[in-house]
């Protein structure tokens, strides 16, 4: 019969996860079985046995019920030998210790199910898996949950993840993972302080010793690049990415002048509550080095957006079309695609008609059909190219498509679909342009002069009248 011990930390990065308890706001994030479930058990019990147990009170969230349940049998194995007449509440999934603290374990699966918490107070909040959740939207309505009656220390707020998900790059953002890829770096933001802690799979020694061919199964389960995020949680690759034929060497260029004969496509989805993306994309002809005839070149972008991740900053459609006009000064559109949805009437003007630009309806065909690719297709052969290179590259000034579009994942219950519940804005507006038919445009060839420049018109008129008479 195995003999349960107490947990306790591992030394390594859950361990300082589990010592910043003076950090507002904690995410443990990376390699898959990095122990980020246990550190968020951890961190919660361990304030259990403090003075101000009474009034510890916390809840665990996970995104769905079977989700939940995996969590759920986590903590009671850990619980129990950790704390003697701790009760595990069934039928309120709630654990309730002889002091009196609490932490409650829901699921928060829709966007708006955080309403059912608005009234509550809470000394500790933690995220199980929080990139699962496609935004942060309900983390930081339920931050103003956290606050007590009672001056306790150190309430915060932690969550834990693997990279991918449809919120790897809002979570990415909101904890500077880009800026700070190794962790261990504590910022301050919005009167809080923020810090992301990296876990690696060799930081997880008690399952390595208890599976010795965990490592080794996990590599012979995809790319290179997969594993590597399944390893080192490298947040720079996206696991179960939609698009993992998108690279920043291949599909980013510096800016250049486009020709001015070049085909100039204009593609966007619109958004108010939700960001809207205009693109602005050209077809090479092949003059420019390293950009491949055909080629689409997006090369200027507007992200309507407050500086959230998936949040609008709700412009008019009239405001709109006067920036897109401010952009296009001295610029001739050859297409003009607009997401579909603009076109609807609601007892009115529809947006299109309300921008009064030369927008037309964007073919909206998300998967192939029967005889015909659909947008994804389109996107994706783009992205592989041929042998002369990539059939689509974005200039380096446009920082949302190039953000967005890797980040973006498969949708669960339609593998060959994206997932619309990420941030798809950008994509979207893509996919427009790719599926609006681009054809190639050459530079004009110089036309000789029909006429010499010492002719009268009456000298003109004589000449053509002898040419019809000749042929009659």
């Amino acid at each position: 019969m195995v003999t349960l011990e107490p947990w306790r930390a591992q030394r390594g990065p859950q361990l300082e996860a589990i010592r910043k308890h003076w950090v507002d706001e904690l995410f443990y994030g990376g390699a898959v079985a990095g122990g980020k479930s246990d550190y968020l058990l951890g961190d919660f019990a361990q304030d259990v046995p403090q003075p101000w147990g009474a009034h510890w009170h916390g809840i665990l969230f996970r995104k769905t019920h079977p989700q939940l349940e995996e969590l759920i049998a986590r903590s009671q194995v850990i619980y129990p030998p950790w704390f003697p007449g701790v009760q595990w509440q069934e039928g309120k999934t709630t654990w309730v210790w002889p002091n009196g603290a609490t932490l409650k374990m829901r699921h928060l699966e829709s966007t708006t199910d955080w309403m059912n918490y608005w009234g509550h107070q809470y000394t500790w909040i933690g995220w199980d898996e929080l990139p699962l959740w496609p935004d942060m939207s309900a983390y930081i309505k339920l931050k103003a949950r956290l606050r007590s009656a009672y001056e306790i220390p150190n309430k915060r707020i932690r969550s834990s993840g693997n990279p991918g998900g449809p919120g790897h790059a809002t979570v990415k953002k909101y904890f500077r993972i880009d800026e700070y890829p190794l962790g261990g770096e504590v910022f301050e933001e919005g009167g809080a302080t923020r810090l992301f802690v990296r876990a690696r799979l060799r930081d997880n020694q008690i399952l390595l010793k208890a599976d010795r061919g965990y490592e080794e199964r996990l590599k012979g389960l995809g790319s290179p690049e997969l594993v590597r995020a399944w390893l080192e949680g490298d947040w720079n690759v996206v696991a179960g990415a939609f698009f993992p034929e998108f690279s920043d060497k291949h599909h980013i260029i510096k800016p250049f002048e486009i020709p001015d004969h070049w085909t100039r496509i204009r593609g966007g989805d619109w958004g108010s509550a939700k960001p809207f993306w205009i693109g602005w994309a050209a077809v090479s002809d092949g003059s420019i080095e390293h950009v491949p005839r055909g080629a689409l070149v997006i090369y200027r972008e507007w992200y309507g957006w407050n500086g959230e991740p998936n949040v609008g900053c709700r412009k008019t459609a009239q405001e709109v079309a006067e920036g897109i006009r401010e952009m296009e000064r001295g610029e001739k559109m050859s297409d003009e695609v607009l997401d579909p949805a603009a076109f609807a009437r609601d007892g009115g003007p529809s947006i299109a008609e309300r921008m009064d630009l030369n927008w037309r309806r964007a073919d909206n065909s998300r998967v192939a059909k029967v005889g015909a690719m659909g947008g994804w297709d389109q996107v994706r052969a783009r992205l592989k190219g041929d042998e002369d290179g990539p059939q689509l590259v974005i200039f380096s000034n446009c920082p949302h498509l190039i953000r967005t579009l890797p980040a973006l994942q498969h949708d669960v219950k339609k593998p060959e679909d994206a997932d619309t519940q990420g941030e798809d804005h950008p994509p979207d507006g893509l996919r427009y342009i790719c599926m609006s038919r681009p054809y190639i445009r050459d530079k004009p060839k110089d036309q000789p002069r029909k006429w010499p420049t010492d002719m009268t018109i009456n000298e003109m008129i004589k000449r053509q009248t002898a040419k019809r008479l000749s042929e009659s």
